[in-house]
């Protein structure tokens, strides 16, 4: 069975999001400490109402516990609208020091109502091929 690219999922009221990290080594270089990863996101709207992404919160910690957080309004410049059923995608990226370091976070959507809420981005692990490492 081939084994394809990590998937990492959450649902927060019916807003679906799910990554999926991979290591960019054409931009990556080892002997000057920079690790490039690319993700993935897929944003679905499974609730009944229409929501707006109108914001991000990133937490990105190193392997060595060093942590970055990371603020802004919407995603790669944009605050999408997602009605029910519909769905959004975008790929974004991250330079980290170290060969392996995780991610997690959440984005601020909003209701067609004005009521805001936290979606969770799940947690999820970057590591370049050699480095297999398990998250509890």
């Amino acid at each position: 069975m081939a084994k394809g690219p990590l998937m990492y999922k959450a649902v927060t009221r019916g807003i679906s999001v799910t990554v999926i990290p991979r290591y960019m080594p054409e931009e990556s270089s080892p002997d000057e400490n920079r690790y490039f990863f690319a993700y993935t996101v897929e944003i679905i709207n499974l609730s009944l109402e229409r929501v707006q992404l109108r914001a991000r919160y990133w937490r990105i910690t190193d392997e060595q516990g060093r942590v970055q957080e990371v603020r802004g309004a919407g995603v790669v410049g944009e605050e999408p609208v997602l009605g029910p059923g519909e769905s959004y995608s975008y790929t974004s990226g991250c330079p980290l020091t170290t060969p392996s370091g995780t991610m997690q976070g959440s984005y601020v959507m909003e209701t067609a109502g004005g009521e805001t809420f936290d979606a969770e981005i799940p947690a999820f692990s970057l590591d370049i091929p050699r480095n297999k490492r398990v998250l509890h």
